[in-house]
């Protein structure tokens, strides 16, 4: 299993949010780029990193720094990214990929445009990550602000069909809550997928990780921890040593 952690951006600074609460944000660091190293030096291959700028459709300057950083973060030598947040045209995504991103996530566009879901489907394939969020088994978009009117199940098996192998699927009730995570809600999104997901949401503790990881490759391909990383509760080696006793789906090389 693939350990990922997080960098959430607001403004070009490392932040988190509480269930994407933006009025409840904790700032960690006001420099990404040395945030990364620092992972990398911790022994970190790849990185989660979100644009909550774009994805929350704040101001120019604060998206503009947000694009600054993850610039600089693509530079790290060492690192994969995997970047999301506010994706929302095939101009972006080409960007991105530009950029060196080994994987870029689609969110609030899969569900307000399905057509073009499945247009950059087929001309990205497995660059692109469906990144699905819901609570209580409805989903959420728009900087998780908005209902779609749909549920978690029926997503999931619409981006099946449009051709998706990557998926995230945030657990908003317990994401940046530190409360512990809930494995069968995982597993179960994994079951109607057909294929391993990205766990993110509610890690608390590397007991949280280890069981993630004892769900197996085949239902868990990688898991993302941000707050219970950034506060304590556990330093990223110990963090990467509990996730790798399971191998990852995902080839850990690479630059971006």
């Amino acid at each position: 299993m693939i350990l990922f952690p997080a960098i959430d951006l607001v403004a070009g600074r490392v932040v988190r949010l509480e269930r994407g609460d933006r009025s409840r944000m904790d700032v960690y660091s006001d420099d990404p780029v040395a945030q990364a190293e620092g992972f990398v030096a911790s022994g970190a291959t790849w990185v989660h990193v979100v644009d909550l700028s774009s994805a929350l459709e704040e101001d120019e300057d604060a998206r503009a720094a947000n694009a600054r950083a993850i610039r600089g973060i693509c530079g790290v030598e060492g690192l994969s990214v995997d970047v999301g947040g506010g994706v929302r045209s095939l101009a972006r995504i080409d960007e991105l990929a530009a950029l060196g991103a080994r994987r870029i996530a689609l969110g609030t566009v899969l569900v307000r445009e399905p057509a073009f879901a499945e247009v950059a489907a087929k001309g990205f394939g497995d660059l692109l990550v469906a990144d699905v969020a819901g609570i209580a088994g409805q989903v959420k978009v728009n900087g998780w602000r908005e209902g779609a009117g749909l549920s978690v199940d029926e997503l999931v098996g619409s981006l099946v069909e449009l051709g998706f192998r990557h998926l995230v699927y945030t657990d908003i009730a317990r994401d940046g809550t530190r409360s512990g995570i809930d494995a069968a809600a995982y597993a179960h999104v994994a079951e109607v997928a057909g294929f391993p997901v990205v766990a993110s949401g509610g890690i608390s503790s590397l007991d949280d990780i280890r069981t993630l990881a004892a769900l197996g490759d085949d239902v868990i391909e990688g898991a993302i921890t941000g707050r219970a990383l950034y506060e304590g509760s556990f330093t990223l080696a110990d963090a990467l040593a509990a996730a790798s006793f399971t191998t990852g789906a995902i080839p850990e090389e690479g630059s971006c």
